[in-house]
């Protein structure tokens, strides 16, 4: 090299600074940013028609989304600890041990530091929770599909029919955050990180078993497929030993619960007896075919026009080649929702957390020609979205 050349090139810069968690968090933030503005301005939507109607009729705003239904077990929780049961006409006795204690955890810790009551911050961390929903939301969308598969994804979470429980202090948000984010982690390889997050489920909603079942299948085809590739059992075990550790860690918040139900009432079963109490036990299906049995022709047809709907959402999501802790999740979601007991009402309610059998919509609203077009179709459904909420919100019965 010549003396022109050695004076002439100019000095080498300092070597980029590697990225920081802090950074990465920062780039992906401003990435999902259009996701969590439309998700925001539809549950402000709702809220808005909500608290207008409320006016109208007279009575509380707050009162439905913050002190009514669940939210009044979680925020007794919250005080007083478990302990609480009532014994209805028929005999049965339901005990606040039914409920999850991650959420009225949360709600203590938020009233401690801060001037809010136990309600106000159950909306607080509900609220919360659905930005953090919508965010890992968009994030699995936009890792299948691309960032606008993600925000339209989120967004069409955002408007489910039932969308108005997001806005109240239930778990719904608080789980879809803890499921999106752990799937996310799957798919990006964080096995830690996606057990650590299904620990926290585990402590949140007794539906955490659809995500340990997505981690532990995943991980087991996984084993199979690399120990059939040739490998011999002890590399594949030890290339693979952070996805087995967190596969073991899944279970445990999930497990610890169940236990200390175990201990407090003295029985080994003792948390599935509570759960049968309140009518949330298996039955493989009778109570739904009991219910639509029961119902008048056209509201049974439409039922089971919902149901079919719900199936071919299904058959759509398998045709997509969604990935399979993905797949496994909704459909376990699903099959929970539809073979348990409960309380028929809570159903669509119990199946929102299944947010991947919203990816098929979401790939068929960005075939349509124009942005417009997709935007006029998410303002109607956000519209119609609002409008159930706040009849259902003002009516007597739960969500």
């Amino acid at each position: 090299m010549s003396d022109h050349q050695l004076r002439t090139r100019p000095p080498a810069g300092p070597a980029p600074a590697p990225r920081t968690p802090g950074s990465r968090a920062a780039t992906a933030l401003r990435a999902a940013a259009p996701a969590l503005a439309v998700y925001a301005a539809a549950r402000a939507l709702g809220l808005l028609t909500f608290w207008a109607a409320a006016s109208a009729a007279g009575k509380d705003p707050l009162g439905p989304l913050s002190r009514r239904w669940d939210s009044v077990w979680y925020q007794r929780i919250a005080e007083n600890g478990y302990g609480y049961t009532v014994t209805l006409p028929d005999g049965s006795v339901h005990s606040d041990l039914a409920f999850f204690p991650l959420l009225p955890a949360l709600e203590r810790a938020v009233s401690a530091v801060t001037p809010l009551t136990l309600g106000g911050a159950g909306l607080l961390v509900a609220w919360t929770a659905g930005l953090l929903a919508a965010w890992g939301v968009f994030a699995v969308g936009a890792q299948l599909r691309g960032p606008r598969t993600g925000v339209v994804l989120a967004v069409l979470w955002g408007v489910y029919p039932t969308a108005f429980v997001q806005s109240m202090a239930y778990t719904e948000t608080l789980f879809t955050a803890l499921a999106a984010w752990a799937l996310y982690a799957v798919l990006t390889g964080r096995w830690i990180v996606a057990g650590t997050l299904c620990v926290l489920a585990g402590l949140t909603r007794p539906t955490a078993a659809a995500l340990i079942a997505a981690l532990a299948i995943t991980a087991a085809v996984t084993l199979v497929r690399e120990c059939r590739a040739g490998d011999g059992f002890g590399p594949v075990l030890r290339r693979n030993a952070r996805m087995i550790a967190g596969v073991a860690l899944a279970p445990l918040g999930w497990l610890a619960y169940v236990v200390f139900v175990a201990v407090r009432e003295g029985g080994p079963f003792a948390y599935f007896d509570v759960q049968a109490q309140w009518g949330n036990n298996i039955d493989g299906g009778r109570a739904l075919a009991a219910f639509i049995a029961g119902l008048p022709w056209p509201a049974a047809l439409g039922l089971c026009a919902a149901l079919g709907l719900l199936g071919w959402l299904v058959v759509l999501c398998v045709r997509q080649r969604q990935p399979l802790p993905v797949l496994v999740y909704a459909l376990t979601i699903v099959v929970i929702s539809l073979i348990g007991a409960g309380y028929f009402g809570s159903r669509p309610r119990l199946m929102m957390p299944a947010f991947p059998l919203l990816l098929p919509p979401a790939a068929a609203l960005l075939r349509l020609r124009t942005t417009g077009r997709t935007a006029a179709v998410l303002t109607v459904l956000a519209c119609a979205s609002a409008a159930y909420g706040a009849w259902t919100l003002l009516g007597p019965g739960p969500p």
